[in-house]
């Protein structure tokens, strides 16, 4: 596995919850940053958080160690507590209820598999200049697609 540390600032976000949505990555490593976007029409702002985080894994088709930060709650404790507990549970939650956004918590969980990551939670809003990047782009997306639709 390549040694070298990969750092991917994610957000995601939808404008009405659900509504147009938007995600982004920024991806750096010793050299290059580099950012990934996109967003779907109708969808909601956890589809978002999850979706940005997985096109940033899924970027890289070696294993990597990759640190990624977030301001998702959601995501954070997901990927590092809730997976493994919904999967014992054949992905219900505690209360019996069918996990929402299984589609991507099982794509996550495979790249999770891949990679050696690391989850950073960092607060939104509060100045920190590559988390405010993505959520500006992610924001972007979302009114690109509002105005398509």
């Amino acid at each position: 596995m390549n040694k070298e540390k990969i750092k991917l600032f994610t957000d995601g976000c939808s404008l009405g919850n659900p509504g147009p949505g938007g995600y982004a990555v920024l991806i750096k490593d010793e050299k290059e940053e580099k950012i990934l976007s996109g967003g779907e029409p109708y969808t909601t702002n956890n589809r978002m958080e999850l979706i940005s985080v997985i096109e940033g894994l899924s970027y890289f088709r070696e294993p990597k160690v990759i640190i990624v930060y977030t301001d998702s709650e959601y995501v954070l404790k997901g990927a590092t507590k809730w997976l493994f507990l919904w999967k014992k549970r054949g992905f219900k939650t505690s209360d019996g209820k069918p996990v929402k956004n299984q589609d991507l918590w099982l794509e996550l969980e495979k790249w999770l598999s891949f990679h050696k990551v690391t989850f950073i939670k960092i607060p939104a809003h509060k100045g920190h200049p590559e988390n405010e990047k993505v959520d500006k782009l992610a924001k972007k997306e979302a009114q690109r697609w509002k105005k398509n639709f």
